[in-house]
């Protein structure tokens, strides 16, 4: 049985993803991250701390050495959640949108990947310190497709990705939007699901709120949905004709440009993009 996160509770966070991570832990959306403001993390659940562990992360030049897990009895369920190094000890009950503690830039992440707080749920009887086996999770909210026709201006970069003006969310704070899973073009995508997860860097990504079948980026097929667990084409994106890792795809409050991502994005604000699929 699916665990669904309430609207209040994901109206915290400016962005929510359940595919975007290559780790087993997301393995058919079993798992949700939350991207809040700042540097400290709003408690996504309310209950008691079972145990807060310091756990090694990959080693990567850009992270901290160590990440931290902590379990929260919700009642029905044990929350784990990662990406934050805690303010709180066993014991101690927190409340939604409670300070759990600093959130940590750990090995797990993509060095495109911003700080989130990773949460996941597991039956009251299951093993909670296992990385895999949490129950499936929902969002409690409707994301609106975005149509897309794969070109826009670059309006924000850093090292490792840039992020395009295009589409536009058309009411910013308001509500959460997505890439159209549709053909897009500019064409109505009512209906259509959105994409979820990183295209195609990681092995599977999602359809949230869609039908399962075709998904296409930009008017292009990219895989096909078995539910809302998408298993990617082999498939290359590529920016004014160069590759790139690929499209990191979520779901945001606030912005709805497209990302792209990699260590070869060279792409200067203010500079025109079409973006296009290659099959390889």
């Amino acid at each position: 049985m699916a665990v669904t996160v309430p609207r209040g509770v994901l109206a915290q966070y400016y962005r929510f993803s359940l595919y975007n991570s290559p780790f087993a832990a997301h393995d058919e959306g079993c798992a949700i991250d939350l991207y809040p403001e700042g540097d400290r993390a709003p408690a996504p659940v309310a209950g008691e701390v079972l145990d807060t562990k310091t756990v090694r992360a990959p080693p990567k030049a850009y992270a901290a050495e160590h990440d931290y897990l902590m379990l929260v009895d919700t009642g029905d369920h044990v929350a784990r959640l990662l990406h934050v190094k805690p303010a709180v000890e066993a014991g101690e009950r927190v409340a939604v949108g409670d300070d759990l503690g600093a959130l940590v830039r750990a090995g797990f992440f993509a060095p495109w990947v911003p700080n989130h707080i990773h949460l996941g749920f597991r039956a009251p009887d299951a093993n909670p310190y296992r990385a895999a086996g949490s129950l499936p999770v929902e969002a409690g909210v409707e994301v609106e497709p975005l149509a897309w026709d794969g070109t826009g201006t670059v309006v924000d970069t850093g090292e490792t990705w840039a992020r395009l003006d295009s589409p536009t969310h058309p009411a910013p704070g308001e509500r959460f939007v997505g890439l159209a899973a549709g053909d897009g073009g500019g064409e109505s995508v009512a209906g259509a699901g959105v994409l979820d997860g990183g295209l195609p860097h990681y092995d599977w990504g999602g359809l949230l709120g869609g039908e399962s079948g075709t998904a296409r980026l930009a008017g292009r097929r990219v895989g096909v949905a078995d539910g809302r667990t998408v298993a990617w084409d082999d498939v290359t994106v590529l920016a004014n004709g160069d590759p790139v890792t690929g499209v990191a795809l979520f779901c945001s409050r606030d912005e709805a440009g497209v990302k792209l991502v990699g260590e070869g994005v060279d792409l200067a604000v203010g500079e025109s993009v079409t973006v296009s699929v290659s099959r390889d």
